[in-house]
């Protein structure tokens, strides 16, 4: 059986759209992650990310479904979710200008602004318990040592969870060597999102993520808004902030009501069949 698929991108965070809606893609729902690590691979599949399955919904537009690379399911994903709305627009899947898309995170509102995609990204969650991680509280500068390191760790949850690091150039940091020691260590029970950040000024903050099931990537939509709220609380930037990586820019905005906003652009690449 031939799949079609959207080979898309956002800021060089890249993924697989897959329109699962008829039922027809013949792979069960336990064998998505399989699935995902055998599409995603680089050299033997068409490469990306994360896949994105478009679904239908009870309770809202429409429902998306998020697998990393290495076959994990996740709850939400800011750039994925940029690429899966401008997906259902450029195929009329929808006439809405803002859309309902029901994710693992709750019900997220992409909207059309030009030629770029504005997501609210929901209120920040800041209670340890909840993100998860196993501390009780804000986390804000908590001490965390990785092999001859002591970093200190803001966490926030975005729908998934992230720990913030703020650092003096991130451009020379070794994500490769860190990342991996924070994303799987034992205080936090789901895995973590690590961002590696340095503010340039009030508007602006540069960004390195390695993402949880993904390694480092070019972008991601929920980490940059993550980075955001943490330097927020630290009183390291404006609510309105220019987040700067490695595909490109995302402005992340926080609003009276605590609400995070995050505009960028969604690109298609290719559509194939697998």
């Amino acid at each position: 059986m031939k799949i079609p698929f959207t080979k898309m991108q956002g800021i060089g965070n890249d993924f697989i759209v897959i329109d699962c809606r008829d039922g027809k893609v013949g792979v069960r729902r336990e064998e998505f992650g399989a699935f995902a690590r055998r599409l995603c691979d680089r050299r033997f599949g068409i490469g990306a990310d994360q896949i994105l399955l478009l679904d239908n919904s009870e309770k809202a537009d429409f429902r998306m479904s998020i697998f990393n690379a290495d076959g994990s399911e996740v709850e939400m994903c800011g750039n994925g979710i940029r690429c899966f709305a401008k997906y259902i627009w450029d195929r009329q899947l929808s006439e809405k200008s803002v859309l309902e898309i029901e994710t693992a995170a709750g019900i997220i509102k992409p909207k059309k602004t030009g030629d770029l995609v504005k997501v609210d990204m929901g209120a920040p969650v800041l209670d340890g318990r909840k993100i998860p991680v196993d501390l009780d509280g804000l986390i804000q500068d908590y001490p965390l040592t990785i092999e001859d390191k002591t970093f200190n760790i803001t966490c926030v949850s975005m729908g998934n969870p992230h720990a913030v690091i703020f650092v003096d150039d991130v451009e020379g940091f070794d994500v490769q060597r860190y990342g991996p020691g924070i994303e799987t260590h034992k205080l936090f029970p789901r895995k973590v999102n690590v961002e590696f950040a340095q503010v340039v000024d009030s508007q602006t903050v540069r960004m390195r993520v390695w993402e949880r099931g993904a390694g480092e990537t070019m972008a991601c939509g929920t980490g940059a808004s993550a980075v955001a709220v943490a330097a927020n609380l630290k009183g390291l930037v404006q609510k309105k902030v220019t987040i700067k990586l490695l595909g490109g820019d995302l402005l992340i905005e926080l609003d009276e009501g605590g609400h995070v906003s995050m505009t960028g652009p969604a690109e298609e690449v290719f559509e194939g069949r697998i």
